[in-house]
């Protein structure tokens, strides 16, 4: 499982920048490195000067980098199957005053039946799904299915402004109400339902339901977890960047995020002027103002830079300053500590060692259970599950999981898997 290093703060201070340096030193040091966001601005493609998407781009210039912008709302189909079909199917134009979607159905229902069927139509309809938070709901599920991949050492995620991270956090409660909607416009029209999609179908979209809310818990529990998570406050030597830096901060920990380091961007740099001293100078308080405040935390601080950061040269350059010079990481699982003046703890999510006849491959789980764990294979190909999603692990041969002894030891789940050929053999047998 890969470390998450979060970078938060409000609009404009450097978040982009910040998040992206990380990005770029980590993998520089020889960890494969998974840049995450999910600000609707996109600004990820702009600072690394490559256009990315919404599947991990491989970042050129930057060996194990890869970029990944997210785009919340394009997942709400994926989110619950065919719900938006079953609503657009109630909504869709043609015969009986708009009941098309029900085909010849709707010649045997009643007014009553009908104008109840209008009542579900108008309290849930696909465009008003998109409620406050949800769309950080989804992008936090989504970074879930990365941080679980351990094929990944280290996700840097450079989130939306930190009131959409704190609203994320506040969404259990949210996803209560949410729910009761769709379980009202599942219960009441179920019949109806399920001979439009089937009643396998109907469940489908109820269990799907349920698997999201479990998700977003979990997606907390690992937030929470300061082996996994470690987040980054961002700011500018400024009255109302302290003043935001200090709320954030005691929201954060108030939902139990370990907030590490904070950053404080753009200082103005020391130049033998008088309106450049004077400014550095209530700059250079404004900091000190803020160490006081946040005992706990590590302020450092990054000087304002002659020209724009946009590029992989440029990012080293901010890089340098934030982390020193690169050191390559050792390949064991770790844990390994990154930087100078930020520092950071990380783990390799995979290391594999062989003897003379087992290869053996380590992944790193922290906090998972026994029972949240699956181990298969397909045609050879090695699959690991976690929470039902599966992730193939390469091996250097073909292998059936009935020949893999897997053992969890604390945090590593151990793989020993046998490098004779007896997957061939197995199949010649059979």
């Amino acid at each position: 499982m890969a470390r998450l290093l979060l970078f938060g703060g409000k609009g404009g201070v450097g978040k982009t920048t910040t998040s992206s340096a990380t990005a770029v030193h980590l993998a520089d040091c020889g960890l494969k490195v998974l840049l995450v966001s999910s600000d609707p601005a996109h600004s990820t493609s702009d600072s690394l000067g490559v256009e990315i998407g919404n599947v991990p781009t491989p970042i050129p210039g930057v060996e194990g980098l890869f970029g990944l912008e997210m785009d919340p709302e394009s997942k709400l189909s994926s989110l619950l199957p065919k719900l938006g079909t079953m609503v657009d199917g109630l909504n869709t134009g043609g015969g009986l005053g708009g009941l098309g979607g029900l085909g010849s159905l709707g010649m045997v229902l009643d007014s009553t039946a009908k104008d109840e069927i209008e009542d579900i139509k108008s309290d849930v309809k696909t465009s008003e799904m998109i409620f406050p938070g949800l769309d950080e709901a989804l992008a936090f599920d989504e970074l879930l299915k990365h941080v679980e991949d351990p094929n990944w050492d280290v996700i840097v995620f450079d989130t939306a402004p930190t009131g959409h991270t704190l609203r994320f956090l506040s969404l259990p409660e949210i996803i209560e109400a949410w729910s009761g909607r769709l379980i009202r416009l599942m219960r009441v029209s179920g019949g109806i339902r399920s001979m439009l999609f089937g009643r396998k179908e109907s469940d489908e979209m109820k269990h799907e339901l349920e698997r999201f809310r479990n998700r977003v818990l979990h997606v907390r529990r690992v937030l929470s977890d300061p082996e996994m998570t470690s987040f980054t406050l961002v700011t500018i030597p400024e009255k109302m960047g302290v003043n935001e830096t200090v709320r954030a901060y005691d929201s954060l920990v108030g939902y139990r995020l370990p907030v590490s380091s904070c950053v404080v961007n753009r200082l103005t740099p020391e130049f033998d002027h008088p309106f450049l001293e004077q400014r550095r100078t209530a700059e250079l308080g404004r900091i000190s103002e803020l160490i006081d405040l946040l005992p706990d935390v590590k302020v450092s601080n990054l000087e304002l830079l002659q020209h724009e950061v946009v590029g992989v040269d440029n990012l080293r350059l901010v890089a340098s300053r934030l982390y020193g010079g690169v050191r390559k990481i050792p390949e064991a699982l770790g844990p390994h500590t990154v930087g100078s003046l930020v520092q950071h703890s990380v783990h390799r999510g995979l290391y594999r060692e062989f003897s003379e006849d087992v290869e053996t491959i380590y992944l790193h789980f922290p906090g998972i259970k026994r029972d949240e764990l699956s181990l298969r294979s397909d045609d050879g190909i090695l699959y690991v599950g976690l929470n039902g999603r599966e992730r193939a692990i390469e091996t250097s041969v073909p292998v059936k999981a009935s020949q893999v002894d897997a053992k969890l030891d604390g945090d590593v789940l151990r793989l020993n898997i046998p490098l004779r050929d007896e997957f061939k053999e197995e199949n010649k047998e059979g």
